[in-house]
């Protein structure tokens, strides 16, 4: 690592799962100390890499509180996303194991999907309730959580829902499985992307407001054309209140569990759902940033982070909350890198591709962590982590050995945070919205499909990649931009790091520790060969 200075059942049946899996070393803890911290993690919707300007200081939108933020801690230059896309970056945050480890092997679940999580995973938060934290989720869920169907009606398991399938669940009834099942005391947000149906709010197990209506909304304000899926909404619902809602919300838990005297630390994870689409800035946001829409709802989302900052300050425990902010994959080519890169503005800043892409641009995000006191200013790691080691590390704080049956995948950040050196991972993992995977270790990344996996081209399925090699090998450290395939060159190392993924997929861990099982197959190959099959009607 390098340190460089830097200016500018329910829940009875889990925990029990949990006591058990955590054997002796955890029933000697029973709550967490006062000297504790709090542990606020914010993660933004498709925020790009390049739209932090702390982190691209050519990057024409203003940023100021997560600068801030940085200034007074530690930037993860090197961090990674578990996905290029949401959901499997979901699960993998809060479980420390790899998505396609799971049932999901691409794209991503709707509002509608029943819940991915398995019933016998352990979350952070269930670690941290187990030793005492209070837990709360503000936000965009997206993991799924069990509807009551309509008699008869079935929904799309592990994929968006159809556009027949919007009215195939009772509203009105409450939910199982959701944010409470994984070890959340209290859940407040939206089931799935705002783009996704039901647009309503939940609160715990149920809607706030019956959706009995049918709405849409424009992917950007001011755009016509594109519109979110048509589907059940609640009456008063309207997407530009959905970051300010949230915002208040996140600010009212940090305002009620809040104390430098408090007993017992807290746990609140806020997943936005900002600057996803519909890309929706409010009428004091509109214009701000003299670039477009999206540009506009960074910086809103910047300042909804500063509010976020700010309830923790008037509550006097900056000194004791370690405060994260990163996203859950690249920028979206909804924003409209057209207009942008014109105006000199790369939301993905040097790196290749977008959201859903295997290349760096579509899971390289901005990862900023502050503790005062504990974590140095203005300091910056370069070493390659990605959002699963949240697990490890909060494990970590609290002096706990996480046992080898959960988050096989995470390792502690811990070491690095306090400025020690030293490797955190041997290789780090990507996925693609298509499934095709890469492995990285050190300089050195290799992507196991012919062009992006994603939205980018070459895309799969769009644009002929059957005549590409099946492979493709990058040397970051000189070639950040991804635009030379050395696989010809070094078969030594395309043949190393490929019996390197096939062991972690073989283990069922990254990690050390007794092997696991994956919760089904997993064929590294399959996206990969499936892209390099001509598509019909090429030449």
């Amino acid at each position: 690592m390098k340190l460089i200075p830097t200016f500018g059942h329910g829940m009875r049946q889990t925990f029990f799962i949990l006591a058990v899996v955590f054997g002796v070393a955890c029933r000697t803890v029973s709550t967490a100390s006062a000297a504790a911290p709090n542990i606020v993690c914010i993660l933004c919707d498709d925020l790009g890499y390049g739209d932090v300007q702390c982190l691209n200081p050519q990057g024409k939108i203003p940023t100021p509180h997560m600068d801030r933020l940085a200034a007074a801690g530690m930037t993860f230059t090197d961090a990674h996303s578990g996905s290029a896309v949401c959901s499997p970056t979901r699960y993998g945050l809060l479980t420390g194991r790899y998505a396609w480890r799971s049932k999901l092997k691409n794209g991503v679940l709707g509002g509608l999907s029943p819940r991915l999580i398995e019933p016998d995973r352990i979350t952070v938060a269930a670690v941290l309730k187990k030793h005492g934290y209070r837990t709360a989720c503000v936000g965009k869920w997206h993991l799924g959580m069990d509807w009551v169907k309509v008699e008869g009606k079935q929904v799309t398991p592990l994929g968006i829902e159809t556009p027949d399938q919007v009215h195939n669940v009772d509203y009105a009834k409450p939910t199982t499985n959701g944010p409470n099942s994984v070890g959340f005391d209290s859940y407040f947000g939206i089931s799935g992307s705002l783009d996704m149906v039901p647009y309503a709010f939940l609160e715990n197990d149920h809607c706030t407001v019956i959706p009995t209506v049918d709405k849409s909304f424009a992917m950007m304000l001011g755009r016509p054309g594109q519109m979110t899926r048509l589907g059940p909404a609640a009456p008063d619902f309207e997407g530009t209140d959905v970051l300010p809602t949230l915002t208040k919300k996140a600010v009212a838990t940090i305002e009620q569990w809040g104390s430098p005297k408090a007993e017992s630390p807290f746990f609140l994870y806020v997943p936005l759902a900002s600057p996803h689409t519909p890309i929706l800035p409010t009428p004091e946001w509109k214009d701000k940033s003299r670039l477009n829409p999206y540009a506009d709802f960074v910086m809103q989302t910047d300042a909804a982070i500063g509010e976020i900052l700010a309830a923790i300050d008037r509550k006097e425990i900056a000194d004791n909350t370690l405060v994260i902010v990163t996203s859950d994959n690249g920028c979206s080519p909804m924003a409209r890198y057209e207009e942008l890169l014109p105006l000199g503005h790369n939301p993905s800043h040097v790196f290749r591709g977008h959201k859903a892409d295997i290349y760096e641009g579509g899971h390289r995000v901005p990862f900023i962590a502050r503790w005062p006191g504990k974590v140095a200013a203005g300091t910056k790691c370069s070493e390659t982590m990605w959002l699963g080691d949240l697990v490890a590390t909060c494990a970590d704080l609290l002096g706990k050995k996480l046992p080898d049956s959960i988050a096989e995948d995470s390792a502690s950040l811990l070491p690095a945070l306090l400025g020690k050196s030293g490797e955190i991972h041997e290789a780090v993992v990507h996925h693609s919205i298509n499934g095709s995977f890469a492995i990285r270790s050190k300089n050195w990344k290799l992507i196991l499909a012919p062009g992006s996996g994603g939205w980018s081209a070459p895309r799969p399925g769009k644009d002929d990649t059957s005549t590409l090699p099946l492979v493709q090998l990058f040397d970051l450290e000189k070639d950040i931009g991804e635009t030379h395939n050395l696989q010809a060159q070094q078969p030594q190392v395309v043949a190393q790091l490929t019996a390197l993924l096939e062991k972690y997929v073989a283990d069922g861990r990254s990690t050390p520790g007794e092997p696991r099982q994956n919760t089904t197959p997993v064929d590294i190959w399959a996206a990969a060969k499936q892209a390099h099959v001509p598509l019909k009607g090429a030449k």
